[in-house]
């Protein structure tokens, strides 16, 4: 019985599961996962956020007055593929830049609005200050935080450095010495082709000089053999190969746009996309289960950019994959626990704004979508991005220190979103506009003080909060989003390999209600996705 009352007296001929599946296909719009061959997943006639690159959500050129009437009226029909579509330009061009189309901006803001039922109740906030210790009250959890202490940056590591800590066979001695090195400082650049290599777990950190370059040979026959599976595909294998046709046009489209501003990808015929192409058809093979999705080209970028080389480039790209992979599964559930998590960080940290942000609509935090799927990419110049991502793979000084950036970075901009009574579509703006306009040292710096806070009073923690810095659990009650042990973080190695179905079944978590449907936090998110 469909929703309508329509019902159907032979749905489809009990032979096997096979033809059930494709009776369903004539009503519903599905996809099988790639981690599990029994399991398809539904998305309600609409691509997933991920199936749109970052290149398609910004270009159109219609006329502006046309489009926005056209937005409305086509919101209710389509709202996934026309908020997918139109958003970023709504945000940026007709809300912001023809204030005489105020009743349009209206009609569009509730329509967004709307569209979300999210339900955050929070009640108010008591907040004490004192000399040294702020005083939160919230939710019945008391914790006192100290001041922020200052933690002044350090200087990159250095040749000088790197020799120090090799023995004569070129072992890397003490290399968490090393990694806290390069947290509080990075890498001289010069060095980062060697170094990258061990933080991307392509070499091992206690392997000699004659080791690596007996696994590079291995690494390259092995990367020649993908590399040919591919390329030798007949035509006919690709036409009956749907998956492998679409993964292979995904990234012809997503080639041609990516950092073709950069002097490296610059130009027509430009030798280094052949390369980029190349590395990604590769990696389809190398893990055909996720195979390409759009966003992985901006993280290879800087990698190839840097390694010059296929072979290097495509497995330091497959360490940084092994960090990041859940941030491309198709049931976006690592994208849903890290929002999660941070907004149980911020109610924490920040419950003044926390609970601002909810009664805006925003504590579910899907503005900080773009920040977390591509590790801050798009937010960064091309020589910062370098550095705070060899910084973040250091995994110092926690787990999960990347949601502590992002507190960071929303605690500079508190201010601004408070004193200016930001809504929604004001929130997701002002942190869009912050592309390229935010100090990496200073919130680097400032991260790490929230860190030392929320150790100092590391007992007081309740247990939602420990897990997410990487802390033993005390089984103290959680005061915001009950989040499971072992859930999906995008960023943490060990976030790999948990059971995604327990994460899917979950449709509340604590006072972060995603309501009986998943739609609206998935139309939530293609509202950040830009």
């Amino acid at each position: 019985m469909q929703k309508d009352g329509t019902t159907y007296v032979a749905f489809f001929q009990l032979s096997n599961a096979g033809s059930f599946v494709n009776s369903l296909k004539g009503f519903i719009k599905f996809v099988k996962s790639r981690t599990n061959r029994n399991l398809y997943i539904v998305v309600d006639e609409v691509q997933s956020v991920l199936s749109k690159s970052f290149a398609e959500l910004d270009i159109f050129q219609e006329n502006t007055s046309d489009y926005v009437w056209k937005f409305v009226k086509n919101f209710h029909n389509r709202p996934y593929e026309t908020t997918l579509e139109a958003f970023s330009k709504l945000a940026d061009v007709w809300l912001y830049k023809e204030p005489v189309k105020r009743p349009v901006e209206e009609a569009v803001a509730d329509i967004l609005n709307n569209s979300l039922s999210i339900d955050v109740p929070h009640p108010p906030l008591s907040l004490g200050y004192g000399e040294e210790y702020e005083v939160i009250g919230a939710h019945g959890l008391g914790v006192a935080l100290p001041s922020r202490p200052p933690c002044p940056r350090g200087t990159p590591l250095s040749q000088e450095q790197w020799n120090k800590y090799k023995d004569p066979d070129g072992r890397i001695l003490n290399h968490e010495e090393v990694k806290d090195i390069i947290f509080r400082g990075g890498i001289t650049p010069s060095l980062r082709f060697e170094v990258w290599k061990f933080l991307l777990n392509y070499y091992p950190w206690n392997s000699t000089n004659i080791e690596r370059l007996e696994l590079k040979k291995r690494k390259t026959d092995e990367y020649f053999t993908m590399k040919l599976q591919w390329r030798s595909m007949t035509p006919i294998q690709e036409k009956n190969f749907s998956d492998y046709r679409d993964r292979k046009s995904l990234i012809e489209k997503d080639v041609n746009r990516t950092d073709r501003t950069h002097s490296y990808y610059s130009g027509d015929d430009n030798p280094h996309l052949v390369q980029l192409y190349d590395i990604l058809m590769t990696y389809v093979m190398y893990n055909f289960d996720l195979g390409y999705v759009q966003g992985m080209s901006d993280l290879l970028s800087p990698i190839l950019c840097l390694m010059e080389s296929e072979v290097d480039a495509f497995w330091c790209f497959v360490g940084f994959m092994d960090k990041v992979s859940t941030n491309f599964e198709i049931d976006q559930a690592g994208m849903k626990a890290q929002l999660c998590q941070l907004y149980t960080l911020l109610s924490t940290t920040d419950p003044q704004l926390a609970h601002y942000l909810n009664r805006q609509d925003s504590g579910n935090m899907f503005f900080c979508f773009r920040w977390l799927l591509v590790l801050f990419k798009r937010e960064f110049t091309a020589v910062d991005i370098m550095k705070l991502w060899e910084i973040l793979w250091t995994d110092l000084p926690c787990k999960n220190f990347h949601l502590l950036l992002c507190a960071a970075i929303l605690d500079t901009e508190k201010t601004i979103l408070m004193e200016n009574r930001y809504g929604f579509t004001e929130i997701l703006k002002h942190i869009n506009d912050l592309s390229l306009h935010i100090e990496l040292p200073w919130t680097l710096s400032k991260a790490e003080g929230i860190y030392h806070q929320l150790m100092s009073v590391e007992d007081q923690l309740p247990d939602n909060v420990r897990t997410i810095i990487g802390l033993e659990s005390l089984n103290k009650p959680p005061s915001d989003c009950e989040l499971e042990d072992g859930e999906a973080s995008g960023h943490n190695d060990d976030s790999n390999g948990t059971d995604s179905s327990s994460r899917r079944n979950s449709t509340e978590n604590g006072n972060v209600k995603f309501g009986n449907n998943e739609v609206s936090f998935e139309r939530g998110l293609n509202l950040s996705y830009m």
